[in-house]
């Protein structure tokens, strides 16, 4: 018989073991476990007669969802391996789950089907958040961070909000009671208009309490809009489903109940923002163009606007001269001729119908000629108001007056001409007043 090294049968050994149990699956309990830094987990797998080791390897532990700890019912997948170094056997783990996690997850696919079937997760039954919720109820741990979050984010978003917890248990075999308790107490008293549900993440094990068929059956029937928040974005509830608003994290929860309010007053206050802009705008426009207008030449001088309402009462007042010396001519030799007229017949019936005639002619004369001087009076009394109205004088009597340089007796334009101890002339409406600039302050 040929002797054999130590290595020798050690590899024989590998050889015979490995192939035999290259897929296989144990469940056990988890003892002896370290964790290396270099990410690989030891552990040993018992039962009540013996036990093995494992090793789950960095690579393979990035894939399993919570990592197994000392006293955890596991069940590992993967293949038999005999380390030559120390002579032992060992499993190799490719994966891993928590016992009764596979069945945990029949039962919930069966219960979403069951829900399903029925009708609650249609999105016809889901409601219409509030737009503007006056008090917001939340159901969840009074202990746990979820509450706190909830009130920072309100708080930041929505400073004057009113909500009103009911504190449950969140885990737990009663866990699921109090829950559906709470819904249905919100909805008796109507205590609140909009509701979050909630909790933070955990293991399936953790988070089952939401997946309760009273939770499903609570939020279905509730009157109160309901916003689920279970867990962490991947995790998925039945109460998620049957909500009708489903939140990633709490925090997004209390965002989207306030979300309309809150766009609300950002858009109120964009608006008086963008109102105070364009009042601001308007009135620099405003202010640029009366100081335009002020600097413009014919706004310098009184006299250059009225010179053009001067002239046209000058020219109306030669056209009123000249029209009733023509009709005064016209009517003087119409007269002329009717007395030559009548002393060339002389009859005394002719005499009276002529002189009926130029009666009549005479008043006919000094009705129009009546008539014509209340229409030229009238016309010249307009011009006359329109002249006063822009008269310097009727500017002076409000309160103005016209400075005039002493010396060059001329009209002062800027206060940038004037300096200390020039000598002034006020004109005034009534009367003239000789003053001395002592200062002068320009903008």
């Amino acid at each position: 018989m040929k002797i054999l090294s130590v290595t020798e049968l050690t590899l024989a050994i590998k050889r015979q073991l490995e192939p035999q149990f290259a897929h296989i699956q144990v469940k056990g309990e988890v003892t002896n476990i370290r964790a290396q830094s270099s990410g690989h987990l030891y552990f040993s797998l018992k039962d009540q007669g013996s036990q093995i080791s494992a090793v789950l390897f960095k690579g393979n532990a990035r894939s399993v969802s919570r990592l197994p700890k000392a006293g955890d019912q596991i069940v590992v997948r993967g293949e038999l391996s005999l380390y030559a170094p120390r002579g032992s056997y060992q499993i190799i783990v490719r994966e891993l789950e928590h016992a009764g996690v596979g069945e945990l997850l029949m039962k919930l696919h069966q219960l979403k089907e069951e829900l399903k079937a029925r009708g609650w997760l249609s999105p016809d039954h889901k409601k219409n958040l509030p737009k503007y919720p006056k008090t917001i109820g939340v159901v969840t741990s009074p202990t746990g961070s979820v509450i706190q979050d909830i009130i920072h984010v309100l708080k930041r978003r929505f400073p004057h909000f009113h909500l009103i917890l009911n504190p449950v248990r969140v885990q737990g075999k009663e866990a699921a009671e109090e829950i559906a308790s709470a819904i249905k107490t919100f909805n008796t008293h109507q205590m609140v208009d909009v509701m979050i549900v909630g909790r933070g993440g955990g293991s399936l094990e953790d988070l089952w309490p939401f997946n309760e068929e009273c939770v499903a059956e609570a939020i279905f029937h509730s009157k109160i809009p309901i916003i689920s928040a279970v867990g962490h974005e991947t995790d998925v509830t039945l109460a998620d489903c049957v909500a009708d608003v489903r939140a990633p994290t709490p925090s997004a929860a209390a965002e989207v109940s306030v979300k309309e309010q809150s766009a609300q007053n950002e858009f109120l206050t964009q608006t008086q923002e963008r109102l105070d802009h364009i009042l601001k705008q308007k009135m620099r426009h405003g202010s640029a163009l009366i100081q335009g207008a002020a600097r413009h030449p014919l706004l310098a001088s009184p006299f250059a606007i009225l010179s053009e309402h001067y002239q046209r009462v000058d020219d109306f007042s030669t056209q009123l001269d000249t029209s009733f010396r023509h009709k005064l001519n016209h009517l003087e030799l119409q007269l002329i001729a009717l007395k030559r007229e009548l002393q060339g017949k002389r009859p005394q019936g002719e005499i009276t119908q002529l002189r009926q005639k130029l009666r009549s002619y005479a008043e006919g004369i000094q009705v129009a000629m009546t008539h014509l001087l209340k229409r030229k009076e009238e016309h010249l009394k307009q011009l006359s108001t329109h002249i006063n109205a822009v008269n310097p004088e009727s500017i002076l009597k409000k309160g103005y007056c016209i400075p005039f340089a002493e010396k060059e007796n001329s009209v002062m334009m800027s206060s940038r001409v004037v300096t200390p101890g020039l000598g002034l002339r006020l004109r005034f409406h009534d009367g003239t007043v000789r003053a001395l600039a002592l200062e002068v302050d320009g903008n």
